[in-house]
């Protein structure tokens, strides 16, 4: 149950959905106004541009592809989708921010491919670790957190118990996606790609720190 999940599993998520939402926003007002960190957005548009824009079909096809090719990363280190201390999270996040370095040295030359290490990036958070208890979680997208909370909430209509931890976990996920984005905006309106300098370095501490609470425990 989600209410015998230790505490850092909550920080975890937090910062990885502030991680999530500022690269996000990015995308959003910078590549070509498109989304990174979900593909829902990227697939309807590949549908809308196959007759019209060959183009643009193929540069979000590719996006598509790096953001499977981070989850088959993250597949290749985790190797399961239960979370579990001592499975590398560390170093999938450590590939990660070396992603987003890719991305952000490509982008300042104004190369699109940089989009798509950004996108490879968040498909490797997205699978990092994804059930756990019974509940699904994903930090780079909430579609999933309302459709749960939605459910959750009918349930309760229904009379049937409400699980208070768990749909704290997910309004702090979600939380931290619009603070995210808040802070990837505020910082691109100053910065430009500069901004992604700070998910860069978010990635990097929390690797750090997942390092040293695996040695302490």
């Amino acid at each position: 149950m989600i209410r015998k999940l230790p505490r850092w599993v909550e920080y975890s998520a937090f910062l990885l959905s502030v991680l999530a939402g500022s690269v996000n926003v990015i995308g959003l007002i910078s590549f070509d106004h498109q989304a990174i960190s979900h593909v829902s957005g990227t697939v309807s548009r590949l549908g809308a541009d196959l007759l019209v824009n060959p183009t643009s079909s193929l540069h979000l096809l590719f996006v598509l592809l790096s953001f499977l090719c981070g989850a088959i990363l993250s597949g290749i280190l985790i190797e399961n989708t239960t979370l579990k201390i001592g499975r590398h999270y560390g170093s999938a996040l450590m590939i990660e921010s070396f992603l987003l370095l890719i991305a952000f040295a490509t982008l300042r030359q104004n190369l699109s491919l940089g989009s798509y290490f950004t996108s490879m990036a968040c498909g490797l958070q997205n699978a990092l670790f994804t059930t756990f208890s019974g509940a699904t979680l994903r930090t780079t997208h909430v579609t999933g957190i309302f459709t749960d909370l939605g459910l959750m909430i009918g349930q309760r209509i229904k009379g049937q118990p409400f699980d208070r931890r768990k749909a704290s976990l997910f309004l702090l996920i979600l939380a931290g996606f619009i603070v995210g984005s808040i802070i990837g905006s505020w910082l691109f309106s100053v910065y430009l790609f500069n901004a992604l300098l700070f998910p860069i370095l978010l990635c990097c501490l929390l690797a750090f720190s997942y390092s040293l609470f695996y040695k302490h425990l």
